[in-house]
């Protein structure tokens, strides 16, 4: 049985601080998980409509080994600035890839589309992004909130707010894994019209309600709700980040980051369609040394899809309420 980490966050993970920076106004924002050694790292988009930056770097096949931060922001294809804000921050640490008598930090990045929230998108001549994930870097930390701050400031899902979400479970064999979700999906986190999540099976405690599934499920639960037949259209993707302090090499930090997708899918219905651009990245820092045998490996990518579902919920269960919100946040429909 999995019991969650100590903070209940990706930060359980030794090696890992994050940093959120959002803006009311702008209804956006940024979070950036800050590695404090370079981590292996590798990535798995199943989304039809990504966003990325350096993710190519990531292949098993290819030079770099180890990540020294990964960003998540809003805004669309203006959020990818918020990886040069981050470069920018652990450049003025000292920190990157070294090269040529240069260190040059690695920074693979991806956004969420919240352009249509209700958020005063009217920047001038340059996003914000860019100072978004350089203040986001630097003021990475161990604790940090959940729901409506960071990448998940104005994301919204099928009739309810999104959010910021994060989890974290310690394996029998000792290792941790965590989860960072920027929950901004075309489809629910919830059954039908209820108040119930998808991911109630993986719950711990009442982290996100503690309702459980319904009983007897209602009759629109076959409905497939998405933001267009909703109240919020025109927002989509769920970006996120699955950590372990167990060793990896890039090809297996990939596979994790592929069972982080079950997570997903078990937490939104529908999920991965050709309008999200949904992605996990997925972190090995090391911290403990060891490497998961056949047996153990399984637990593993079993623990990366239940804490990425829970960290899904638990985003959407701790949004918060802002002006000129076009859906209601989960609080407001439980019943």
């Amino acid at each position: 049985m999995f019991k969650a980490g100590p903070r209940n966050l990706i930060t359980d993970v030794e090696g890992l601080r994050v940093g959120n920076n959002g803006d009311a106004r702008l209804k956006s924002g940024v979070s950036a998980v800050v590695c404090d050694v370079p981590a292996v790292a590798g990535v798995q988009v199943l989304g039809g409509a990504p966003g990325t930056r350096e993710t190519d770097l990531l292949a098993p096949h290819n030079l770099v080994e180890g990540v020294d931060a990964v960003v998540l922001s809003g805004g669309s294809a203006f959020g990818l600035d918020a990886a040069s804000g981050a470069q920018a921050a652990l450049r003025e640490m000292g920190r990157g890839f070294a090269v040529a008598g240069h260190r040059v930090p690695i920074v693979p990045a991806a956004i969420l589309f919240d352009l249509a929230n209700g958020g005063d998108k009217d920047w001038g001549r340059f996003p914000p992004y860019r100072e978004l994930g350089y203040t986001a870097t630097e003021t990475a930390q161990a604790d940090f909130a959940l729901g409506s701050h960071g990448a998940g400031t104005g994301a919204m899902t099928a009739g309810l707010k999104g959010g910021l979400g994060s989890a974290s479970c310690i394996l029998k064999n000792g290792a941790t894994v965590g989860a960072l979700v920027a929950v901004n999906a075309v489809g629910s986190v919830t059954v039908g019209d209820t108040a119930h999540f998808w991911a109630a099976p993986f719950e711990i405690g009442a982290e996100f309600g503690g309702l459980g599934l319904p009983s007897p499920f209602p009759e629109d639960v076959r409905e497939v709700t998405t933001k267009f037949n909703a109240p919020s259209p025109g927002t989509n993707t769920t970006i996120g980040v699955i950590a372990t302090d167990a060793k990896l090499t890039k090809a297996a930090a990939r596979r994790l980051a592929i069972a982080a997708h079950d997570g997903i899918a078990r937490a939104i219905w529908p999920a991965h369609t050709p309008l999200d651009g949904d992605l996990v990245f997925a972190l090995a820092t090391g911290h403990r040394d060891m490497e998961p045998d056949p047996a153990s490996i399984v637990e593993l990518h079993a623990a990366a899809a239940a804490v990425m579902s829970r960290a899904v919920a638990r985003g959407v269960f701790l949004a918060e309420t802002a002006a000129d919100d076009p859906v209601p946040v989960w609080s407001q429909r439980r019943r």
